[in-house]
Formats: C-alpha cells, structure tokens, sequence
C-alpha cells in the first residue's frame, strides 16, 4: 500500500506563485546554466547573514559575484538585505513586516551604479489574507506601478494583473490567471503581455518522493503557431540526493544530480543537451557548490 501523503492544505499564493509548484519541478535545480555556480552562508550570533555566491560566465570566461548581507530585527518586523555586485551595484532592500496592520508588509528596493551614477527604486505593498493576495509596486523614478490581486475559494484560485504608466496614463500591461491548486497537484491556466502569451501549467505529487510537473506556452508572434511543450520528473533517492530529468518538444533534455556531501555542503550537477544533434558542441554542463554554516 502506497504511503500517504500529508500536506497543510495551501494558502491563497501570490500573483507570480500561483504556478509555483510546476515551475520549481520545470526550472529549478539543474545546475548547467552557467559551467562553475559557488554560494557559501553563514550566520554571526547577533542574527546577521552572509551570502557570497559566484557564477561563471562561459562567453566572457569571467566570474559574476554577488557579496551580500542581512539583517532582520525580530522585534520590529524590519528586514535589512545590502548586496554588491562584481559589476559595481548596490542592491539595497528594506522589508516590513505587518507595518501597519497584520498581513500588510511593505518592501523598498534600491538599485545604484556607483560607476555611471545610474539608479533605480520602487515601494511595494503586500496584503495577504484568508482568502486574498495582493500586490502593488511603484517605480519611483519611471513613474509607473504594477499591481495584482488574487482571489482563493477552497483550491480555487483567479487572479489578475496590470501594469499602468502613470504618466502616460495608459496600462502597457496586463495578463489573468486561473487554477486550482492541492496539496498533492495544482494546475493552471493564465495569459500575459496583453494576452499575446498563453500557458497552461500542471503538478502532481506521485507519492513522497517523486513529483512531475509540466507546462505548454504559445506565444501569439504572428510568425508561428509553435506551442512550446516540457515536462520534468524530480524523484528523491534517500533523505541526501535526488535526481531530476527534463524534456521538451524542440528535443532538449536536461539531467541533474544533487547530493548533501555533509551537513552544510550540497554538491549539484547538471547537463543539457540537443538530443536532435548529439553530435554539435552545443551541450552544456554545469558544476555547483553550496556551503552553509
């Protein structure tokens, strides 16, 4: 007899999460991105959080950085993040929790080239409630905000989302959402960049260890009715490693392995291939480490 699965039936997610399940089975985890990808955490006693993470670039043989550190007072709800990349940018991220009422927290995030003296803001604005999920973002120097609402009924979920230029005064943007998610399977259907883009989305936990998730996208490009099908298959092989295997309809497979060498140390690796031309040099393959203390 299969084992049961026991899972906390899900809350209302976000706008962007809705297909979440299916696309961490379909994106995440595989590793052959980049050839070389090192990220190392630790923990001080006072709370305060260190990050440095490396991926090599394998057109420009350079290694992309990112040195980062946060913060997070417990008492107040604030959430500090400052982050600095090699290509010398500061990432500066303030979170709110509960900031004004319970279940609503606020975010600022700014961006700033030392270099050309370029910089970016936005403030956003997070609700969530039984039954509700709702985001809005400002750009602060562009003049623009996105905003999104989700509305859930036991699994049932609709949501929609614009994107509205406020000194243009005209919406650039905007796509919808419907699905029903479970705790052992979710499905989806939603529409983006002024329904020009369609997708379809689908998850299914098979039992404990093994989970498949699958998508469809068809662009509306006016030069092809090509829709884009792919499917992946995570199945854990004990409590420190499982494997991952990824297909889509244009013949590109993606493989992956990762394992927990010791506690604090996971070790990934991944490859991708053209399986329609097995003999170009296009394949791909990725090596990746992961320290934590």
């Amino acid at each position: 007899m299969a084992t049961p699965i026991s899972i906390p039936a899900p809350s209302v997610p976000a706008f962007r999460d809705i297909a979440k399940s299916s696309n961490d089975v379909l994106q995440r985890d595989f590793y052959h991105s980049s050839p070389l990808s090192l990220k190392a955490r630790t923990t001080a006693p006072n709370g305060v959080s260190f990050s440095v993470s490396g991926v090599s670039d394998s057109k420009s043989d350079s290694l992309n950085g990112n040195l980062e550190t946060k913060y997070a007072d417990k008492a107040t709800g604030v959430t500090l993040t400052q982050g600095w990349l090699t290509s010398n940018v500061l990432n500066t991220r303030v979170e709110m929790n509960d900031a004004f009422s319970p279940g609503l927290n606020g975010a600022v995030n700014t961006r700033f080239e030392p270099g050309t003296g370029a910089r970016s803001a936005n403030v956003g604005l997070t609700y969530k409630h039984p039954g509700v999920n709702a985001n809005v973002v400002a750009d602060v120097f562009k003049s623009a905000f996105t905003g999104n609402v989700v509305f859930g009924h036991k699994g049932f979920v609709s949501g929609a989302e614009i994107a509205y230029d406020i000194r243009k005064g005209q919406i650039k943007q905007y796509g919808t959402t419907i699905g029903y998610i479970a705790p052992a399977y979710s499905a989806s259907v939603s529409t983006a960049n002024n329904f020009s883009v369609y997708s379809a989305s689908i998850y299914h936990r098979v039992n404990p260890n093994t989970e498949l998730g699958a998508s469809a996208t068809w662009k509306k490009l006016g030069i092809s009715d090509a829709i884009k099908l792919e499917a992946a298959v995570k199945h854990k092989l004990d409590s420190s490693s499982f494997v991952k295997a990824k297909l889509d309809n244009y013949g590109i497979a993606a493989l992956s392995y990762s394992q927990i060498i010791r506690p604090g140390v996971t070790l990934g690796v991944g490859l991708e291939a053209n399986i329609e031309k097995l003999n170009e040099s296009s394949h791909k393959v990725g090596l990746s480490l992961d320290f934590s203390a």
